[in-house]
């Protein structure tokens, strides 16, 4: 079961980031740079937080973090608690960025709610998705597999 649970959400996930990759282009954003975008609409974090948040790496983060910078769509901030971390926010053309979306976004969301027979089933199918996710969290890792 764990097999099959797993190779669907491997396609789900493939699925989700077509699907946002379709979304994000008419912003002149990618899959990725919304997301990371996403993160910080609410409050500026630091990379790990962002990595930590979203369950990708720091690595991969840091550098969606520059190119975002780099494309004045955020900006990096000091941050009280660690000199050293800076925290990532969104500029003014950013949160611009992430309004283009919402109107695709809302309407495919709508549209995905019907697919699945409603508002109420995409909810329960969330919250079946989150509890998934918090098991996992909470379950220890298996040791190093070896090649």
């Amino acid at each position: 079961m764990l097999s099959a649970t797993a190779l669907t959400t491997f396609r789900l996930n493939g699925q989700l980031l077509t699907v946002s990759e379709r979304l994000a282009s008419p912003a002149g954003l990618t899959a990725a740079r919304w997301q990371v975008l996403g993160a910080v609409l609410g409050e500026p974090l630091s990379v790990a937080g962002i990595a930590r948040a979203m369950g990708i790496t720091r690595q991969s983060v840091q550098r969606v973090a520059d190119l975002l910078v780099e494309a004045g769509l955020a900006e990096y901030r000091p941050n009280p608690a660690h000199r050293r971390a800076k925290l990532l926010a969104p500029t003014e053309e950013g949160y611009a960025a992430v309004r283009r979306i919402v109107p695709g976004h809302r309407e495919f969301a709508e549209r995905l709610a019907e697919a699945l027979g409603g508002a109420a089933e995409l909810r329960e199918v969330t919250e079946a998705l989150r509890r998934l996710s918090g098991a996992l969290d909470a379950l220890e890792p298996p040791g190093e597999v070896t090649p």
